[in-house]
């Protein structure tokens, strides 16, 4: 099963969620496999220039070698983020990424987003974990 990993998923990873530590010693042992939108590097790096989150260079490369990382290149994802923001209402960043976990098949999302909740009532058989609330 593939596992998609937003933002929010990092953000708890550097602030030692314990569900999110432990999906992240699976993904390193090569247990589990993980899709990460590129939106999610962008966003990390605002993270950081705003001060939320500290030195996002050694975790991005470690995305980048742990995860598959689903860039916004084809008009097949773009149209179905474009469609989802509508469908939904959410904002379109979130539908894009969205959008990328939909496109490989994700059939469990981690998230502290709320918006990305609003998924899993279109999408049977999707589990949305928000680490916000300790669903994992």
């Amino acid at each position: 099963m593939v596992i998609g990993l937003d933002t929010g998923f990092f953000v708890a990873l550097l602030k030692g969620s314990p569900e999110a530590i432990k999906v992240w010693e699976m993904l390193v042992d090569g247990k589990q496999n993980a899709v990460v939108s590129c939106i999610t590097l962008l966003e990390l790096q605002r993270l950081q220039r705003l001060g939320t989150i500290k030195r996002t260079g050694i975790l991005v490369d470690a995305i980048m070698a742990v995860c598959r990382v689903e860039w916004l290149d084809n008009a097949r994802v773009l149209t179905l983020g474009a469609r989802l923001a509508n469908d939904l209402g959410i904002p379109v960043v979130d539908a894009l990424v969205l959008a990328s976990f939909a496109d490989t098949k994700c059939k469990a999302i981690y998230t502290t987003d709320a918006h990305l909740e609003l998924y899993a009532k279109k999408a049977k058989g999707v589990n949305i974990i928000n680490l916000s609330r300790g669903d994992g």
